[in-house]
């Protein structure tokens, strides 16, 4: 047994240690009740089969550690009244957490039928991992809980988004030890330089080390103490380390441990905002070794589990079928005395809530936990203000995430005070063109700086780390409590994050048939530096399918945009920004591109999702159109604008209609998603039996999975990315992925019925031209002069 402290604390007094080990045997109890019982849930009676579950599913091995840290931390929060989170990041830590949520009484305000009597926990032990219940992770459904268990890694970087701009929260992150073997949370190691002890909030780590994950051992409880505490004290922290397997003595110990902690936190922000210290605090990170399933059967059919990896999910697996294990689990849930625990209609007597905090001061309770009750408007500025003037289409070119650069630096200005808004990103906001928010806030750093260095601010909120994870999970910890935020990638490498948004999609999906869950600030990504251009990078940043990972999930909840200009993106990051409950995807290049809409033209061009660019076709409203041209993305647009112009010159009886998709989810059928149209209008946009040339941003297949149901689907011929990419000139990059201007009128001329034999002399122009350009790019390593200069009004 060890606790490492540099003040000394009062002791626990005989009734204080008594009543934490009944609160702790009692959550206990509430877990194992919940993994195997449908009935008889004080043991009123002797245990039979028919009061186990049919399936015994969920997760022993962590949950008398989240047990016992859960009442270690109601004691310090009650006792220094304290505002407090907890991520808890084990992944199987539900039984512990539900049963601490309802032994405060929380569960019981947020679930009124599971009363906090023996009634109750009836109903909270058959739910628990049963149809129609409650999942076995600490889920959505999870009062207090802003952290999905199910998938490894998050909870740090989690913790630390919490923490950001909430100077009065501590928030504690429990980290299992087979966590702490993932990439992301090693690198979220690294979140506390970038934490500014004034205006953030603490995050205390606590790092629950039992040994073993499924079948082996883990890493960091098989190093030697020493070595986990140079590496840990390497990442800039201040280890405490509590050590045993005797209750009472682990009880004094983590005690003192979280007094200490707690003391360590409060100094260092009181050095920071009262004193003007500036050097980077070291802040405490609490080790806590104990042993897997703790207090749970020390033996099964001769074999040791506790303390082994055995312990991991449920110990006695045999309990309906074999009378020895039924017996063997009778024995262990009644080694917690339930009888001392709650009274005989199943209250929790006082000495069990003693330790508890009151109202919202409960980790069940904190309003940080339904980010949605503490959200406020975010104050945008009139899209006007910032609208690039459009004359006439394409006859001036804009940067347009430079644009929205403007918008985003109004948006830090107006939060500066109460500071709600932040900027993530992977070490590319000046890359993306968002430079103009430095001028409202630098980004936020804690480590040494250099004279060289530009726009580090020890108080800023643009937030850059070279770990794509980290910054999700910021972003994820800062919306999930109540703020807003932008998070702006290189759109290859958005795929990093994949299986951390399909985890938010799916909490979000979750939360909205919760009512008592308040609406959160969507997720918002802008992927730019894009498939199209990556003239300084080539192959290896060229790959536009984030957004087919998106389109499979829950419609209800994901939203994907291709903005074809300034003011378009503009009108789409408005609605982004404003949206509750969603995760938005806008595609949107940096380079110079045409402006094609009037800021009142994008408002209602975006609102429509897609829509007839009626100027750039040669329909005359006499008779249906002969082909259909579609696109979505900058690029695709401007190429599609492109062969409209030329077949105007060359097939001057053709009539085009150009179609523009900002909102790419208009393609689907309007029972697939909110945003889908139904027959009628796609019908009437697309025709129904014309073909339609589609030049796609991203891999063609989408949308034809998108459109496949359509009457119109077997005239449908898309073009985009197929996975053809190097360094070369912009152009290049689209004839050889078949989607420049030339090719598609080709595609034209092929697919219009007659125009193949009289249009033959305009396909084989076409062709040379391609031709023409390979050769040029050769010996010039330009574009072609035509190409290079074009403007559509030329």
């Amino acid at each position: 047994m060890s606790v490492d402290t540099q003040q000394a604390h009062t002791p626990l007094t005989e009734e204080e240690l008594r009543s934490l080990d009944a609160h702790w045997r009692a959550a206990n109890y509430l877990a194992v009740g919940q993994i195997y019982l449908l009935a008889n849930p004080l043991l009123t009676e002797p245990l039979r089969r028919e009061h186990i579950k049919p399936r015994l599913l969920g997760h022993w091995g962590t949950t008398p550690g989240l047990n016992l840290v859960h009442t270690h931390l109601n004691r310090v929060i009650k006792a220094r009244d304290l505002d407090a989170l907890c991520v808890w990041g084990p992944g199987h830590g539900g039984p512990a957490v539900l049963a601490n949520s309802w032994l405060e009484g929380s569960y019981t305000e947020t679930y009124p039928d599971v009363t906090r009597d023996a009634a109750g926990m009836e109903r909270l032990f058959r739910q628990f991992s049963f149809p129609g219940g409650v999942p076995s992770h600490v889920a959505p459904e999870t009062p207090g809980s802003i952290h999905e268990g199910g998938e490894l890694g998050y909870s740090l970087t989690h913790a630390y988004g919490a923490a950001l701009d909430n100077p009065g929260l501590l928030v504690a992150c429990v980290i299992g030890d087979g966590e702490a073997e993932t990439g992301p949370l090693a690198a979220s190691w690294h979140a506390n330089k970038f934490l500014d002890p004034v205006d953030d909030g603490a995050v205390l780590p606590i790092l629950h080390l039992n040994g073993y994950k499924i079948a082996n051992p883990t890493v960091l409880a098989r190093i030697p103490e020493a070595e986990l505490d140079a590496l840990l004290r390497g990442y800039g922290h201040d280890p405490i380390h509590v050590t045993g397997d005797e209750p009472a003595a682990v009880h004094r110990a983590l005690a003192a441990a979280t007094d200490t902690a707690v003391d360590r936190i409060t100094a260092l922000q009181r050095a920071a905002r009262e004193d003007g210290a500036t050097e980077r605090p070291r802040w405490p990170v609490i080790v806590l070794r104990t042993p897997k399933g703790w207090t749970g059967p020390a033996e099964v059919d001769g074999l040791p589990v506790e303390g082994t990896w055995r312990a991991h999910q449920v110990p006695l697996a045999a309990v309906r079928d074999n009378p020895a294990h039924l017996r063997q689990l009778e024995e262990w849930l009644r080694s917690y005395r339930p009888r001392e625990l709650f009274d005989e209609h199943g209250v929790p007597r006082p000495d069990v809530l003693a330790c508890v905090p009151h109202g919202t001061r409960r980790l069940g309770a904190t309003p940080h936990a339904n980010g949605g009750l503490l959200l406020r408007e975010l104050p945008l500025p009139p899209l006007e203000k910032h609208a690039v003037a459009v004359d006439r289409p394409g006859a001036t070119l804009h940067e347009p995430t430079r644009v929205l650069g403007d918008l985003l630096r109004d948006v830090m200005a107006a939060t500066a005070d109460r500071r709600d808004f932040r900027l993530v990103g992977p070490d590319e906001t000046a890359s993306n063109r968002l430079q103009a928010v430095y001028d409202a806030s630098g980004k936020a750093w804690q480590a040494r700086t250099l004279d060289v260095d530009e726009h580090l601010d020890g108080h800023g909120r643009v937030m850059e780390i070279l770990s794509e994870h980290t910054c999700q999970g910021w972003l994820e910890g800062y919306l999930l409590t109540g703020r807003h935020g932008l998070f702006s990638c290189y759109e290859a490498f958005a795929h990093i994050v994949d299986s951390m948004v399909n985890q938010h999609i799916k909490w979000l999906r979750t939360t909205r048939r919760l009512p008592w869950r308040a609406p959160i600030a969507s997720l918002n990504y802008l992927l730019t530096s894009h498939v199209w251009r990556q003239d300084h990078n080539g192959f290896s940043h060229q790959d536009p399918g984030f957004v087919d990972h998106i389109l499979n999930k829950s419609p209800e909840a994901v939203r994907v945009y291709f903005p074809p200009d300034a003011n378009t993106l503009l009108s789409v990051a408005d609605h982004a920004l404003r949206s509750r409950d969603y995760v938005n995807v806008i595609v949107a290049g940096k380079q110079p591109c045409f402006d094609w809409l009037s800021m009142e033209a994008a408002k209602a061009h975006c609102a429509r999702g897609a829509g007839v660019w009626d100027w750039a076709g040669t329909e005359d409203g006499s008779r249906e159109p002969d082909v259909v041209l579609a696109c979505a993305g900058d690029v695709p647009t401007q190429e599609v604008l492109a062969a409209a112009r030329l077949l105007r010159r060359e097939l001057p009886g053709l009539a085009v209609r150009v179609v523009n998709v900002v909102d790419i989810a208009r393609l689907l059928p309007s029972e697939e998603h909110p945003h889908g149209m139904n027959d009628f209008e796609y019908d009437g946009l697309f025709t129904a039996d014309k073909p339609v040339i589609f030049a796609y941003h991203g891999y063609p297949w989408l949308i034809h999975r998108l459109a496949y149901r359509r009457s119109g689907h077997r005239h449908l011929h898309v073009r985009g990315y197929k996975e053809i990419g190097t360094t070369t000139t912009p152009f290049d990059m689209v004839v050889g992925n078949d989607l420049d201007r030339y090719r598609l009128v080709m595609d034209v001329i092929d697919r219009v019925p007659g125009l193949a034999v009289r249009a033959a002399a305009v396909r084989q122009r076409m062709e040379d031209v391609r031709l023409r350009h390979h050769a040029w790019i050769r010996e010039h390593g330009t574009d072609l002069p035509e190409v290079a200069d074009w403007t559509w009004d030329a």
